[in-house]
């Protein structure tokens, strides 16, 4: 490789890491895998090593990936704005080196007996796959909890960390005076998929797997629902500085004596026979455990030898980790049913011989479209392999061709609606068939009935199964009909008493005053989710205009583009869909702005403004006034920013972006000056800052 042709790769790889480590430490979505991450650091790291006069301090092979940027926007469960406040770690928290390679974990060892005079051996322990955590405990009392942060600082979460089960507040036994301990925040699986099915139930969207719901609900601003969350915490190692012990094993063995949560799997191990010896079992084992882990970690037990050998920029050098490849598992694909989605998305999904898989029994894998499954070449009596690899649903990422028989079918996808045989279709830029029958299929009109219900939509007590009987009793057959329902039809159902009959009336009756943009949302309409509603709420103003709006006029909207904007269209020249909507208005929904959406002024026109701390109102009664006077409400710092709105205790971080870029900070008075004196503003309705969630998006 040519000199420029490294400085090249080397400034792509960093952009690159740099990039991913964002959207797993601080989105909570990782866009690649931990391998294809590990493979580009790795990668990074070999070519810095050749080229070092391009080695930067700035480089993610110096540097631990941080959490300290919050997550922000519709994507984000956490703290507006990350406004936990900044504590510095007393000693540095570092990631650890990481390998797939047995044979660098040979090399480990090897370095290891050439560098230490004196007789050692090894702590091998599991690799848990969740988000670090730094407990402090003084006097026997939990004073503080840090997440890793960028490994300097972290993010204070002590009353949350008092929420979960498994941390003591209080230690009993002979404890030092102070003393940190590190670990791990895990939410088990049986936690993860009720978690889960609750989100899915509500229309919001899923975690992608456990380690980003442990890490997202770490962050909640309401301690009480983390406590409610079903997190869990596991303790690996008290920084070997504050301890007066020879040995790890024997810090941790003290420490589980003072009743802390110490992970019970590690083993001490004299050689690299019995390292590997650990791994092989629990690369077995591991698919049984009831929670995630990913790796095993192997650690030179000895304190004196571990600050002999010292640390690299990012790293220990007397510990690495061998992680394992995504579990897999080879199965018998029995048949393949096609499912019809809310939106008509018909998806195919293989029935499988069941399987043990990342702690769950699989029998089903999703096969995504019907360019995926020929791409696979798969067929019905193929042994298939499964991979779950962080995924929510398994997924089938194989054919095992050597065990294909002549008996094997190939599938063939349909070309009609399985659930009601109309014509299926695809856009050309699509990769998924549509049922055209919108208003017709059962399976959309109970899952549109099913949303329209959901809490961040008209949040109506009925779930699937009501709506299912609803359906099956000729009952409901669109959204509107679920109003003319009598406590007398609900008694003839099974399972119905007089109080959950009337709890459903009463949240029918309750949901006339939810406000005007989630109806809109509510109504499903295509590629329409929560930003979109309020969006097109504040802009048309009520929904007679926005049904006469020529498509033009909607692309005049903020991040609606000609997709969306056709859909919205096309949905108001339906005459079902304006039945039904006049159905709707004659129930007394809300089918116009009221104060807190209304467009007041244009004074904030073309500003993007970001706001961070505490204020006299609540963070979304805030942007609701940003955004009716025109402006933008944004979620982080950057060149386009107008200015921070900054209320009490806004987050450090922000405000150090803004004195680099050279971004104007207001206060709540500075801002409130800006603008005009308008009756009904959305701050006279507000209630008093109690906190709140930013909303994930619901995705179609």
């Amino acid at each position: 490789m040519l000199k420029s042709e490294a400085k090249y790769r080397i400034e792509e790889l960093k952009a690159l890491l740099w990039e991913n480590s964002r959207r797993y430490y601080v989105d909570n979505a990782p866009a690649i895998s931990d391998f294809e991450y590990d493979r580009l650091m790795h990668e990074l790291e070999g070519l810095e090593d050749e080229w070092p006069e391009f080695r930067t301090p700035d480089s993610p092979t110096q540097k631990v990936g941080s959490d300290l940027d919050a997550p922000v926007g519709e994507n984000a469960e956490a703290l507006a704005g990350n406004d936990f406040a900044k504590r510095a770690h007393r000693y540095p928290m570092l990631s650890l080196g990481n390998t797939y390679s047995i044979s660098e974990v040979e090399e480990f060892a090897a370095r290891a007996d050439k560098l230490l005079t004196e007789s050692f051996s090894y702590c091998c322990e599991l690799k848990f796959d969740g988000t670090a955590i730094c407990l402090t405990y003084r006097n026997g009392k939990l004073v503080q909890a840090l997440t890793r942060g960028d490994g300097v600082q972290g993010d204070d979460v002590t009353e949350n960390a008092r929420h979960i089960s498994n941390i003591p507040q209080t230690l009993h036994g002979d404890f030092p005076e102070e003393f940190e301990i590190r670990g791990e925040i895990l939410m088990p699986y049986a936690a993860f998929d009720a978690l889960n099915k609750a989100r899915e139930e509500n229309e919001e969207a899923p975690f992608a797997n456990p380690r980003n719901a442990a890490s997202g609900s770490l962050k909640l601003i309401n301690p009480a629902e983390v406590g409610r969350r079903g997190l869990m915490c596991t303790l690996y190692h008290i920084p070997a500085q504050s301890i007066t012990f020879s040995t790890h094993d024997e810090a941790l063995s003290k420490a589980a004596s003072w009743g802390l949560p110490v992970a019970d799997s590690r083993r001490l191990c004299k050689n690299i026979d019995e390292i590997k010896s650990f791994i092989d079992y629990w690369d077995r084992e591991r698919k049984f455990l009831p929670y995630a882990t990913d790796g095993c970690v192997i650690k030179i037990n000895e304190l004196t030898a571990q600050r002999s050998l010292g640390y690299t920029a990012k790293s220990p050098r007397w510990a690495v980790a061998y992680k394992f490849k995504a579990e897999q598992a080879c199965t018998e694909l029995l048949s393949i049913d096609y499912q019809v989605g809310r939106t008509g998305a018909v998806t195919p999904v293989a029935n499988l011989a069941p399987v043990q898989l990342s702690g769950t029994v699989v029998k089903r894998a999703t096969l995504n479209n019907e360019d995926w499954m020929k791409e696979l070449d798969v067929r019905v009596g193929d042994f298939v392999y499964v991979e779950k690899g962080g995924e929510i649903i398994p997924k089938i990422t194989s054919v095992d061709l050597s065990q294909r028989h002549a008996e094997s079918l190939k599938p063939v996808f349909p070309t009609t609606c399985p659930d009601c045989g109309s014509p299926l279709v695809k856009a050309e830029a699509e990769a998924k068939w549509f049922c055209t029958n919108r208003d017709g299929c059962p399976t959309q009109i109970k899952g549109k009935m099913l949303h329209f219900c959901s809490r961040r939509a008209m949040d109506i007590l009925a779930g699937e199964s009501s709506i299912e009987q609803f359906y099956e009793a000729g009952l409901a057959r669109c959204a509107a009909d679920l109003y003319d329902i009598s406590k007398f039809q609900l008694m003839s159902l099974e399972g119905w008493q007089d109080k959950s009959a009337q709890r459903f009336l009463d949240s029918l009756a309750e949901s006339a005053s939810v406000p005007f943009e989630r109806v809109l949302f509510a109504i499903g309409i295509r590629y329409v989710g929560e930003t979109t509603a309020k969006a097109l709420a504040r802009h048309f103003g009520d929904m007679d205009a926005l049904a006469a709006a020529a498509e033009e006029q909607l692309l005049e909207v903020e991040d609606v583009g000609e997709i969306i904007a056709r859909s919205v269209y096309d949905f108001f020249r339906d005459p079902a869909h304006i039945d039904e909507l006049a159905r709707l208005r004659e129930k007394g929904l809300q089918f116009a702005v009221n104060g807190s959406a209304a467009a007041l002024s244009d004074a904030l026109a073309g500003k993007t403004v970001v706001i961070s701390g505490n204020f006299s109102i609540s963070r979304d009664a805030m942007k609701d006034l940003i955004t009716a006077h025109g402006g933008k409400a944004g979620s982080s710092v950057s060149a386009k920013t107008a200015f921070l709105l900054a209320g009490s205790k806004p987050g450090p971080e922000k405000l150090k972006k803004c004195e680099q870029l050279g971004i104007p900070v207001l206060t709540e008075e500075d801002f409130r000056a800006m603008l005009p004196d308008v009756p009904d503003s959305p701050a006279s309705q507000a209630q008093p800052e109690q906190g709140s969630l930013f909303e994930e998006p619901t995705l179609f």
